[in-house]
């Protein structure tokens, strides 16, 4: 049977990821906490737990893996075909700089901020979602999660 009590803890729980726009990684440390505090109490508040932690640190690879790619990606632009050269007043000019390469380094830097802003918002509907239910009484499940923690 679950509880009034275990539904509110596993509210607070998925709603305690959004700390992280007011605390530096908060979306960890106080689901954690949360989640340490209650697992013992209740296995509907360690199952959403669980996943609550889990989504959010396969979200940290996936932000990780965007910045892999990334930044090889826009440094390659940046100093492919360039020639750096010292002239006589000890200054570094970067020749073949053209506006071909600020074109290609603006489009993956625009690519990037897409996907990071993609991840946000699909991050934002899902841990609401997942209160939704945690409030009806069902476990959530999040996509595309890896179970660091089973």
């Amino acid at each position: 049977m679950i509880t009034t009590t275990d539904k509110n803890a596993s509210i607070l729980l998925q709603m305690s990821t959004f700390t992280q726009y007011f605390f530096p990684l908060g979306n960890y440390i106080f689901p954690v906490l949360i989640w340490s505090l209650k697992r013992k109490d209740s296995e509907f508040v360690d199952k959403n737990g669980k996943a609550a932690i889990n989504f959010q640190l396969s979200l940290l690879v996936y932000f990780v893996m965007i910045l892999i790619i990334a930044i090889p990606a826009f440094l390659y632009n940046i100093f492919n075909n360039t020639e750096f050269t010292l002239n006589n007043n000890c200054d570094w000019i970067a020749e073949e700089f053209t506006a071909g390469k600020i074109t290609t380094l603006i489009i993956i830097g625009v690519i990037t901020v897409l996907l990071f802003a993609a991840l946000k918002v699909i991050e934002f509907c899902l841990v609401i979602y997942a209160a939704v239910k945690n409030s009806n009484g069902e476990v959530y499940k999040y996509p595309l999660t890896i179970n660091f923690i089973k």
